[in-house]
Order: C-alpha cells, then sequence, then structure tokens
C-alpha cells in the first residue's frame, strides 16, 4: 500500500505500513494478507473509503461527508490492492459504512439525495442525532 515508510498523512487520512505504531487500529500483523488487512480495517472503521492517489472523486466523497459532519478513514490502495477490495468488481473510490460497501461516488450521492445516508451514518455510530432529528457531526 502507498507509502511504506507510512504513518499518519492527516487526521483522517492514513496510510497503510508495517512499520505504523500510532494506533493500535491501524497496526497489522506483517503476515497479514491484504484481503485480511482491508477486511479488518473494514470492520474497524465506520465510515471508511478506498482509493487511489490523486482520485477527484474520493475529494468529493470526503466533502459531502464532511460537510454532513463525518470525517470517514481513507486508506490509499495501488493498482494491484484494488483487486483485493470485496466488490464485484473493482472500482475505486468505494466506501464502506457500517461494514457494508455503499459503492462508489454516485451510490453515496444517491444515499444522500434519498435521505438514508444521515440515518445510515447515526446507525452505525458516525453521526450523532439531534433532538430535531438531524445529524450531528463529531
Amino acid at each position: 500500500m502507498q507509502g511504506i515508510e507510512g504513518g499518519f498523512v492527516s487526521s483522517n487520512e492514513v496510510e497503510l505500513s508495517p512499520t505504523m505504531s500510532n494506533s493500535s487500529s491501524l497496526s497489522m500483523e506483517l503476515d497479514e494478507s491484504t484481503e485480511t488487512r482491508i477486511q479488518r480495517l473494514i470492520s474497524e472503521h465506520p465510515v471508511i473509503i478506498f482509493t487511489r492517489s490523486s482520485c477527484c472523486m474520493c475529494h468529493v466523497m470526503k466533502n459531502l461527508l464532511a460537510t454532513i459532519g463525518v470525517h470517514p478513514t481513507v486508506i490509499e490502495l495501488d493498482d494491484n490492492e484494488i483487486a483485493a477490495l470485496p466488490l464485484s468488481d473493482t472500482i475505486a473510490p468505494a466506501a464502506f459504512i457500517g461494514g457494508t460497501c455503499i459503492g462508489g461516488l454516485e451510490s453515496l450521492v444517491a444515499l444522500h439525495v434519498t435521505g438514508h445516508l444521515i440515518p445510515k451514518l447515526v446507525q452505525v455510530g458516525a453521526l450523532w442525532k439531534d433532538i430535531d432529528g438531524h445529524g450531528i457531526g463529531w
């Protein structure tokens, strides 16, 4: 995965690295396969986006979620690792909410436009609801 010397890229973007020690949830076993690592990360993070570097659609996904008040974990994968994503077709960016793949940018926008995104984010604990039922970010 990008940045073998790795570490945190920002508060919500990470690069995987066998040498990472900043976060126990992002640590990985040296003998862990790419597929196993991806599955573990999906299960450990309520909202996670897998992308390629310099992906403009990922930028739009992050901005949409940030506007709502959610800051997803973002993992950059190289072309070989994209194939390890648990998807029927290997696309990127791919967003997972609560361990379930919601798909790419079009699917995320469709969830938002139909009013299903905020309840899903609340359900997985990535967003709080105020007294009026509106989403409140962390």
